[in-house]
Formats: structure tokens, sequence, C-alpha cells
């Protein structure tokens, strides 16, 4: 069995990551399948947040 603690604190730390530090990640990963995973959480933060702007109203 996988240590699920440890997994939310990785989760957590990523939540936390900017756009900025993602480019960074993608930009600094040593191969190619570390760039697409960087680039992917990045995408995932990014459409998260446009959820809630729509959700909001605000475009």
């Amino acid at each position: 069995m996988c240590d699920v603690k440890k997994y939310t604190k990785i989760y957590n730390d990523i939540k936390k990551l900017t756009q900025d530090d993602a480019r960074q990640l993608v930009l600094e990963a040593p191969t190619d399948e570390e760039k697409e995973f960087y680039a992917m959480i990045g995408d995932y933060f990014l459409q998260k947040k446009q959820k809630e702007c729509i959700a909001n109203n605000v475009f």
C-alpha cells in the first residue's frame, strides 16, 4: 500500500506552485517525461483557476 500522507503532502506542496514556478520546472526538467509531467500540473491548476473565474463571471 502507498503512504497516503506522503502523497497528500506532495499534493499540498504542488498546490503552492505559481505559474512561474511550473514554467521554471518545465524549462529545467532533465527529461522530456518530467517536462511533460510539470506541464500537465501547470495546465491542471490553470484550468482550475479558469473554472473558478467562469463560475464567478470574471472574464
